[in-house]
């Protein structure tokens, strides 16, 4: 278990700050299978899961929902026949927060379950 994965979301508001990009780089070391990627201006976090198949990677996005709202942060996801792809960003900041960084620890901790 990674330091990330045990901590948990802060409220993040409007006008919260963004990570710097020294801190994204520091952050990424600890989930090193994920992409920081831009998408319209807007700096997120991705990564593809693969699975045998449509009912695993079914299964994979539900629990990856009620994690999501455990903590009240929520990603988007596409759930493909063997495969997730799952990004996290923070809406209200239009960039990333140490949230999602978090939750990104916490998906794939999904997988050690």
């Amino acid at each position: 278990m990674s330091e990330l994965s045990q901590a948990s979301c802060e409220v993040c508001r409007i006008g919260a700050p963004t990570v710097s990009d020294v801190e994204a780089s520091e952050l990424l070391k600890q989930i090193p299978n994920w992409s920081l990627i831009n998408v319209d201006g807007v700096n997120q976090l991705q990564r593809k899961y693969k699975f045998k198949n449509f009912v695993k990677a079914m299964a994979f996005a539900n629990q990856v929902g009620d994690i999501a709202e455990a903590e009240g942060h929520h990603p988007g996801m596409l759930v493909e026949w063997g495969k997730v792809t799952v990004t996290w960003w923070s809406h209200s900041i239009k960039g990333l927060h140490s949230n999602d960084f978090i939750m990104a620890a916490k998906t794939d901790e999904l997988l050690s379950q």
